[in-house]
């Protein structure tokens, strides 16, 4: 397996708890890293923090899952909020436990990950039965509609937690264009901050 978290001292105490029960082939503190090196080194399981600068555990998910549609991702993440539990599962990643969990109970969900179950800790269950169940409204919305394309794809990316420059680069423009679009379209749709876009595109489906 392979550990992703930009918090060296939590990564090495995972990896001290873990290296008993798993073979860890490697581990990174960044986005840029834990891509090149799982994509190289085709693990099982990687463990990936959500939380991270440059997209975050989404970033990483996505663009392994292009290359390496076998490995199996596990989410381990302070946060139980609905959207990023939701983000992370619509990304790739086969379950979602948050960091108060016993080592016992998260070499249980590694290893279920590894076997094709999908892994949640209790609470968060529910935000991914309700999403997937049709309970959050799809994302045919008035307010949407009146997006441009190009605000549509910044929203979408934003929204998964890709850094500016990130998004400047997927979509081949300027970091001063994509801050415009952000701008237009949290005027648009009324929002304040990031963090409102994300929970508002996650409630509709659109991420």
């Amino acid at each position: 397996m392979y550990l992703v978290d930009d918090h060296r001292l939590f990564l090495s105490g995972v990896k001290a708890e873990l290296a008993e029960e798993f073979r860890i082939v490697g581990s990174a503190h960044d986005v840029d890293t834990a891509i090149g090196e799982v994509r190289g080194l085709d693990p099982d399981v990687v463990l990936v923090d959500v939380h991270m600068p440059d997209g975050g555990g989404i970033a990483v998910v996505e663009a392994v899952t292009e290359t390496n549609p076998d490995v199996s991702f596990l989410a381990l993440s302070v946060s139980d909020q609905a959207e990023d539990v939701i983000g992370m599962i619509r990304a790739g990643a086969r379950g979602y436990v948050t960091k108060t969990i016993s080592p016992a109970d998260l070499a249980d969900a590694v290893r279920r990950v590894h076997a094709g179950d999908a892994v949640f800790s209790p609470r968060l269950a529910g935000f991914v039965l309700d999403a997937f169940a049709g309970a959050i409204p799809a994302d045919t919305d008035q307010d949407f509609d009146q997006l441009t394309p190009r605000e549509k794809d910044v929203l979408r990316l934003i929204a998964r937690g890709f850094a500016y420059k990130q998004v400047a680069r997927k979509l081949s423009i300027s970091i001063k264009t994509v801050e415009t679009h952000v701008s237009s379209v949290l005027r648009k749709l009324q929002l304040s901050s990031r963090h409102e876009l994300a929970r508002w595109a996650t409630k509709r489906r659109i991420v």
